[in-house]
């Protein structure tokens, strides 16, 4: 039994370390490549709709006034809050917002059925732009936000989707900020950018993104009651031979969350959505003859850090199996230590990544934090991502949950 647990461990130990060496690998492939800089939309603009889906979230109001600044010809712009609260009051006071502005127009369903993208379904009917924009209610877009986001589809007819990198605002809020604001950085400024460079199609982030209206509709719209209908979308778009766009220079403020419970039931939602989309689309793609092999490296990489979470766990359980069936003998501790803390930094390529992206934005002020957070909160969001993995695998139902916005709290003059 021994042998079959120390087995079991070198593999998931193995496997681990040539995970952690491929994000290694992809830091320094970004580091020394040259940044692409996109362009801003002009002449004879489209006709866009923005969208921001809200429950019981005042935030949607900063993202609505930023929108309502942008650089773009007001007769071309569309902007629905899809209020699904159950909060009267709140309902009121966007009602009452929305009334000093006729570009703005409020959806109501009554309820919160099929969560976000059952909203975002709803104002699908109401929507008339060629193109939609989609802000999440603690988005902050900036002035030339949306011609610049708008610009890749004019360009090339055959893109379907545009994300943009997200910049997170609160970074320094506390210790959980810091631990989420990192993942968050290290996802965009390692991860998609390299899915950019080799050419790859990238995926939707559920916010600050924009998609061509016809092929949504092409598709079959958002799966309403889907936890990261984002990324299941995405998946259907590329099997569908669709093109999706990252742009790594057009950036977007948005929040994290900053209390312990709220971290984990974010990473926890998305790591059972991003499973659950793979187990449903991931054997078409990866047998599909029309995607090509870069796309389905890309669908790799934006799952490894699920499959990363998965193998810590496997390596975890197997070591202290393999540990507990061994022949009762005195350990040999300077053995014992010595040959786990070599694991461990074999197997450190996603902390490494994480401070990579930290330096690379100028936040290496904040290594102290998020090495700490990461080598402590860090292992016990890692069981909640697992949780999320597990129920996915296993076919378990999640339900959504509402996080705290600074945003809420705090509206723009």
């Amino acid at each position: 039994m021994h042998i079959s647990f120390e087995t079991l461990f070198k593999i998931f130990l193995y496997t681990t370390i040539i995970l952690a060496s491929f994000y290694l690998f992809m830091s320094f492939f970004v580091l020394f490549s040259k940044r692409q800089k996109s362009k801003i939309a002009t002449g004879n603009l489209p006709y866009v709709t923005v969208q921001i889906p809200t429950y019981n979230e005042l935030a949607a109001l900063n993202c609505a006034k930023r929108c309502l600044n942008f650089d773009y010809p007001k007769n071309k712009l569309q902007i629905i809050i899809g209020d699904d609260s159950n909060d009267i009051e709140i309902s009121k006071k966007i009602d009452l917002f929305a009334s000093k502005y006729k570009n703005i127009q409020i959806t109501r369903r009554g309820c919160n059925v099929g969560f976000k993208p059952g909203n975002l379904n709803y104002m699908l009917k109401y929507t008339k732009g060629e193109y939609i924009v989609i802000f999440d209610s603690d988005f902050l877009p900036g002035k030339f936000f949306l011609k610049k986001i708008i610009a890749p589809f004019l360009e090339d007819k055959n893109v379907a989707v545009v994300q943009t990198r997200w910049r997170i605002f609160n970074f320094n809020q506390n210790i959980i900020s810091i631990l989420g604001g990192s993942i968050s950085t290290m996802f965009h400024h390692i991860a998609m950018e390299f899915i950019k460079r080799i050419n790859g199609n990238c995926f939707l982030c559920g916010s600050g993104e924009a998609i061509k209206k016809k092929d949504l509709v092409d598709v079959g719209g958002w799966q309403a009651g889907s936890l990261t209908e984002d990324i299941e979308c995405s998946f259907r778009l590329i099997t569908k031979g669709k093109k999706l766009v990252y742009l790594e220079d057009v950036e977007v403020d948005c929040e994290v969350p900053y209390t312990f419970k709220d971290l984990c039931k974010q990473q926890m939602r998305w790591a059972f959505g991003v499973i659950t989309a793979l187990i449903k689309h991931g054997k078409t793609i990866f047998n599909s003859k029309s995607c090509k092999l870069k796309d389905k490296i890309s669908v790799f990489i934006f799952a490894s850090g699920y499959f990363f979470s998965f193998l810590l766990l496997g390596l975890t359980f197997f070591g202290v199996l393999s540990l507990i069936s061994d022949r009762p003998a005195a350990i040999d501790w300077p053995k014992f230590i010595s040959e786990t803390s070599f694991n461990i930094v074999l197997t450190s390529g996603f902390l490494l990544t994480s401070i990579i992206a930290l330096v690379r934005v100028k936040k290496k002020r904040f290594l102290p934090k998020m090495i700490t957070a990461s080598l402590s909160l860090g292992l016990a969001v890692t069981y909640y991502v697992n949780i999320g993995i597990l129920k996915a695998i296993f076919g378990r139902q999640m339900q959504w949950f509402m996080l705290n916005k600074n945003g809420n709290k705090c509206l723009e003059e």
